[in-house]
């Protein structure tokens, strides 16, 4: 099942105003994580007149199981906390367009116009990117072809559906073992197939996996191809050391292999590093003065839930005090 299934529904913000084309906004905070979201709270707070555009709201949070380090919860399921803070936003009646990719941003001046895919054109005097990443492909043959059909990149969202299936983990990190965990919950046999050498999980989450007894380990092995007919039915994987390939009979992969930001509408007007992320200061400040970034997109370390609604808190805060340096409010 293709990821963008469970993405939350818009409707959530069906009391709000529509975005306008035809108003200059103080700010426009484009995406719909916890980074873009805290920071609509803080704007709203400032009595700004913002919007959000975002293709849907949620962001990597709404793909996690259980999160166990979020204050004030010993445990929270994603979703539940992504509605949460959906609902703190929607009680400021914030004006959002939903749905819709933001695919260009440009400087006009002392504005800025946002462009999204389906041709809207919004302006503000300020921008705060909260876009987040996405998940990175293997770039495989058979990965784009059974994407739905046995490759999957959420195991919070396709899990269940792999119930006593042999499945192949792709990745080494927190999250190849988290979702190793979330298979082993659903009875699904798993082999992980790390593309490095060494596994980068934090150790508490590889002694439970390791605990399991259920798993099979496959280090400094690649992915190389996936084999299927109407669905994916094996993965073959080539060992890094010999060159030796071999076949694993499975139904499905899951590939946690890292993320991409999501950073190539923003790359006229800020300037990003090598692997894309925006170059911010320690007040979410880009290259281009009113243009700010919060949240994963960003070069900012340590990519958090909390660090991102406090990126995102930051940012609208750095935006109110450009917008009153420049007379603009």
């Amino acid at each position: 099942m293709d990821i963008e299934t469970f993405a939350l529904d818009a409707s959530v913000f069906e009391e709000s105003k529509e975005l306008s084309t035809g108003e200059t906004y103080d700010l426009l905070i484009i995406g719909g994580g916890p980074a873009a979201m805290s920071a609509a709270v803080y704007g709203a707070r400032k009595t700004l007149n913002l919007g959000l555009v975002t293709k849907d709201f949620g962001g990597q949070v709404g793909e996690t199981s259980a999160i166990d380090n979020w204050l004030g919860f010993q445990s929270v399921n994603g979703r539940d906390l992504v509605n949460q803070f959906t609902e703190h936003v929607r009680a400021f009646g914030i004006p959002a367009k939903t749905g819709g990719a933001v695919t260009a941003v440009s400087r006009e001046g002392e504005l800025f116009r946002v462009t999204t895919v389906d041709e809207g054109r919004y302006v503000a005097k300020t921008i705060i990117a909260a876009t987040g990443k996405r998940h990175r492909p293997l770039n495989v043959p058979g990965e784009r072809e059974f994407l739905g059909r046995g490759v999957a990149y959420c195991a919070t969202c396709d899990a269940p559906f792999f119930k006593g299936k042999t499945v192949v983990v792709a990745g080494g990190g927190n999250s190849a073992f988290t979702t190793a965990v979330d298979l082993l919950k659903v009875g699904a046999a798993v082999t992980l197939v790390n593309a490095v050498k060494g596994w980068q999980a934090d150790e508490y989450l590889q002694e439970r996996v390791r605990q399991s007894g259920a798993v099979r380990f496959l280090d400094n092995h690649e992915v190389s191809l996936i084999e299927g007919d109407r669905q994916a039915t094996a993965v073959v994987v080539k060992n890094r050391l010999s060159g030796n390939a071999k076949k694993i009979d499975a139904q499905g992969i899951f590939i946690e292999i890292g993320l991409v930001p999501n950073s190539e509408a923003f790359r006229d007007v800020a300037d990003t590093t090598a692997t894309g992320e925006i170059n911010v200061d320690c007040s979410c400040r880009t290259s281009t003065a009113g243009f700010f970034g919060a949240g994963d997109v960003t070069t900012v370390p340590y990519k958090q839930i909390i660090i991102a609604a406090g990126e995102g808190a930051k940012a609208a805060l750095s935006a109110y005090d450009y917008l009153l340096s420049r007379g603009f409010i």
